[in-house]
């Protein structure tokens, strides 16, 4: 973090004071967050051109002692920060919408899901859902305008519920957003085991080595890669829905499933519980908020994810439905089977080749999103000092600010997981893909339907500016209601969703892990308020106010 602390000057009290400490510091960062911040900016150009920037000493100040910058009658000490101002709401999108990976649901979720369910209003599920999720993410974006923070959902639950809910919230955010990132080691693994051969797992530590140097990669690098990735699968996707639509299977195209009759039937609750999981990745936008470049390139970039995944996933399950017929809902053999056989069919065996190939990079990219998700998480809680500080670790220099700590963090937990499941020999897809899987999903769910509540409860407090009377209450109030609807029908359907068989004591155990490390949250909550209360009293504070930092493109300057 850069910290920017008016310099005292003679005559004035505190006069010869070149550094302050972090409390009174974060009473005038509340000031600062007014000031514009091109004029520190300016400020350094100017006095880069004139002379004007000298080093002196600030040994009062935490996590980045030593070295500050004099310009204009105020001190600029060095701290963690990430690479501000790089990612514009197209970047934001891409990450977005990649870490749904649309291929993976066109290909296995929404098939399965008319095959589990044995609903055919699939599309419209897709479209109540994302009404669902559109209330859900109102408080959770809006707050998130007002609060930058790099772990959003325990940014938001402490200033909202307090610091003990916040840390659940952080707690339930690790679990969630690791065990979707790495139930797509075994979902890839298994992929390219069926494809070129050899063990899954060997496949899996393939990934983990391309998702561990990309990690290490700045962020404005790694967009254009999984642009260009996600530009080829939506190019590939789009044939597919001109193939079912000029070729339907019963020679018409069917309106039914987008009759509500064809949703409210037995099997709604599963189907909206697998469609609610399709989406998860959407909500990421926030986490890169700090990278951002300004707060509504962040609200924009997620109502617009949400929105077009929810059009995407409904055409594509009409595709789906009418490419294939009314047989899909019996399900049977490989589900990716439909849309392979549809594209070799009406376009060559190339095409499907192409197709599984993209299968495979676009759970890559979905692995890659989901990485820089949690070692962001974790950067964010190191830098209030909630875990080490070694794990604030960024990179230097002007292509700097990449949470090193955090990814190699991530990475570790990725490949220690991998090794225990490879270890007890469990089954990749239905065992590890599909626990883990759930279990991040629900997850995530619940933390969105928390960060409602918690929006509700900080504006309430008097938090935010001038939002309407629909951001401060209705929308939060109602998404709360339908999400935790979603939830229950999620939690109600677990035994299908894990694919046990009825009466198995198993189907208690995902929510057992979810309670417990969600109790663990609590408990360490408590402990902080009890042993470092200063910590405590300033979680969800830790992002710098803009007028504080200085830029890593500006690392190179000689003082």
């Amino acid at each position: 973090m850069w910290c920017c602390v008016p310099h005292a000057t003679p005559g004035r009290p505190g006069a010869g004071t070149a550094c302050e400490t972090s409390e009174i510091r974060d009473q005038r960062s509340e000031i600062s967050d007014g000031c514009e911040e091109k004029h520190v900016r300016l400020a350094v150009g100017a006095a880069r051109r004139f002379g004007r920037l000298r080093a002196v000493d600030a040994p009062g100040v935490a996590a980045g002692v030593g070295i500050g910058v004099w310009c204009g009658g105020a001190v600029v000490t060095s701290s963690a920060t990430l690479a501000r101002r790089t990612l514009g709401v197209p970047a934001l999108l891409i990450l977005g919408i990649v870490a749904s990976s649309p291929m993976t649901v066109l290909v296995g979720g929404i098939p399965v899901t008319y095959a589990a369910t044995g609903v055919a209003g699939v599309p419209l599920s897709f479209v109540v859902v994302m009404g669902v999720l559109g209330l859900l993410v109102v408080g959770y974006a809006g707050v998130s305008r007002r609060v930058s923070h790099t772990a959003p959902f325990f940014a938001l639950l402490t200033l909202g519920l307090g610091g003990r809910a916040g840390m659940v919230g952080a707690t339930v955010e690790f679990l969630g957003y690791n065990a979707i990132q790495i139930s797509l080691y075994a979902f890839l693994g298994d992929r390219m085991s069926g494809l070129a051969g050899g063990a899954w797992w060997v496949w899996a530590a393939g990934a983990w080595m391309v998702i561990t140097v990309f990690g290490l990669a700045r962020m404005s690098a790694n967009t254009l890669v999984l642009g260009g990735m996600l530009l080829v699968e939506l190019s590939v996707i789009a044939l597919f829905v001109i193939a079912a639509f000029t070729n339907p299977a019963t020679g018409h195209l069917d309106a039914a499933p987008w009759q509500w009759r064809s949703l409210l039937q037995d099997g709604a609750g599963g189907a909206l519980a697998l469609t609610m999981a399709a989406f998860v990745g959407f909500e990421c936008g926030p986490v890169f908020s700090e990278e951002a470049r300004s707060p509504r390139a962040v609200m924009t970039a997620t109502f617009t994810v949400a929105g077009c995944l929810g059009v995407l996933y409904a055409v594509l399950a009409w595709a789906v439905w009418t490419g294939v017929g009314p047989h899909v809902l019996t399900g049977g053999g490989d589900p990716s089977g439909y849309v392979f056989a549809s594209l070799g069919r009406i376009y060559g065996t190339g095409v499907a080749d192409l197709a599984t190939l993209l299968l495979v990079t676009s759970v890559l990219a979905a692995m890659m999103s989901f990485h820089h998700v949690v070692s962001r998480n974790l950067f964010g809680l190191a830098r209030e000092r909630v875990l080490p500080q070694a794990i604030t670790t960024v990179s230097t220099g002007g292509r700097g600010g990449v949470p090193v700590g955090g990814s190699l963090v991530q990475s570790a937990t990725a490949l220690l997981v991998i090794a225990g499941f490879v270890w007890s020999g469990a089954d990749p897809i239905k065992v590890m893909f599909t626990w883990l899987s759930t279990v991040g999903a629900l997850c995530i769910l619940g933390l969105l339907v928390a960060a409602s509540v918690a929006a509700h409860a900080y504006y309430r407090a008097g938090g935010g500016g001038h939002e309407g009377v629909f951001m401060r209450v209705v929308a939060p109030i109602i998404g709360a209601l339908t999400g935790g609807l979603v939830v229950l029908f999620m939690a109600s359907n677990l035994r299908n969703l894990l694919g046990l068989s009825p009466g198995s004591p198993l189907v208690w155990l995902l929510p057992a892990i979810v309670a417990a490390v969600a109790v663990t949250g609590w408990t360490w909550g408590g402990i902080l308020r009890t042993r470092r209360p200063g910590v405590y009293a300033r979680l969800g504070r830790g992002t710098p106010a803009p007028v504080t930092v200085l830029d890593h493109d500006l690392a190179e300057l000689e003082v």
